[in-house]
């Protein structure tokens, strides 16, 4: 899976342009599935089917997309005024790489010197229309030759395995679901199960509405990413959890509240099988499960992440053992809904 999740972390694909991202889930989830078709939004939904014949009654869910920029207008002098896709911290976007486009050109994002700057505003995080993005264009003139305004930008990260059992690159957010997902296709699975690969998670779950309306599926679990706070100078109670002390199971974040039952069976199928597991120990982020939760007449949801470091920036951090048992708790999760219609539950 770590070999899926290094190459999907090499793909551009910023709310709205998971295009690329999307051929190549295409291209792995053909082989295996039932069938599949992409939406007007952009979702690619894949159906396979199982030992048990449960038709749409459960869904997996996991985004495509990632943070970015957006080129807005083209500077005399040559440089990209842009603004962000999704959120993303200003401060630590200054001097890193970027491509910009299909043609991906490359670029870095840029701030006035600092010697020019008051005292005043280096205490403070720079505004967007503060920033540019150069591309080493000697004017205006020969900037339009390579990008224009639309032009979607993705940062620029090397993906590798570092320190003890971590894993640095961009779009772990929501990469590592997606991985995961993709994982799960090339097997045998107990039951039908329909897999949703969502877009424009990351600027307001948009995506996930049109699968969730589609599918109507009466079970979704959210494989995810969420935001770890486990460095220096940060008080123990708001770190919310830690890279490499298991999944993160859910039980209420800051878009949704989740069922109670199904937290529960997460959480002794973990403790059952050795897994180790946390939950978040502060309370706030969201993700495609508020929008699930809220379609049609309602559907049960239950969320399981991988917790990351510097989430939103350029680069992230996770831990790859993390990602493994998200994985084997995913799969336990599967057998345990095949054996609840066994049962007639």
């Amino acid at each position: 899976m770590l070999n899926t999740l290094k190459e999907l972390c090499l793909l551009n694909g910023v709310s709205g342009d998971e295009d690329e991202v999307r051929r190549y889930i295409t291209a792995k989830a053909v082989k295996h599935a039932d069938h599949l078709h992409a939406d007007s939004i952009g979702n690619l939904i894949v159906f396979k089917k199982g030992a048990k014949s449960t038709g749409n009654r459960l869904m997996l869910c996991a985004h495509m997309d990632e943070v970015g920029v957006i080129v807005t207008r083209i500077t005399d002098e040559g440089f990209l005024k842009f603004d962000f896709v999704g959120g993303v911290d200003r401060s630590v976007a200054i001097g890193k790489p970027v491509v910009i486009g299909h043609n991906n050109v490359p670029g870095v994002i840029g701030l006035k010197a600092i010697h020019l700057t008051g005292k005043e505003e280096r205490k403070k995080a720079p505004k967007t229309d503060s920033l540019y993005i150069d591309i080493g264009a000697k004017d205006k003139e020969s900037a339009e030759r390579l990008v224009e305004p639309g032009d979607y930008g993705a940062f620029v990260c090397q993906p590798e395995e570092f320190g003890d059992g971590l894993f640095k690159a961009r779009a772990i957010d929501d990469r590592v679901g997606c991985a995961v997902m993709l994982k799960l296709l090339e097997e045998e699975l107990p039951l039908d199960v329909t897999f949703a690969f969502t877009a424009q998670e990351e600027v307001g779950t948009r995506g996930a509405f049109g699968a969730a309306f589609s599918v109507t599926p009466e079970i979704a679990l959210v494989l995810e990413t969420t935001t770890a706070a486990d460095l220096p100078g940060v008080e123990n109670h708001r770190r919310v959890c830690a890279p490499g002390k298991g999944p993160v199971i859910s039980y209420m974040d800051g878009a949704t509240i989740y069922d109670r039952e199904l937290f529960e069976t997460l959480r002794r199928l973990a403790e059952e099988n050795g897994i180790p597991w946390q939950t978040k120990e502060y309370i706030a982020g969201g993700n495609d499960a508020r929008t699930i939760q809220r379609t049609k007449a309602g559907v049960r949801v239950a969320a399981l992440s991988a917790a990351t470091r510097y989430l939103h920036a350029p680069a992230s951090v996770g831990s790859i053992a993390d990602f493994e048992n998200m994985l084997k708790l995913t799969r336990l999760f599967l057998t345990e809904m095949a054996r609840r219609l066994d049962e007639g539950e």
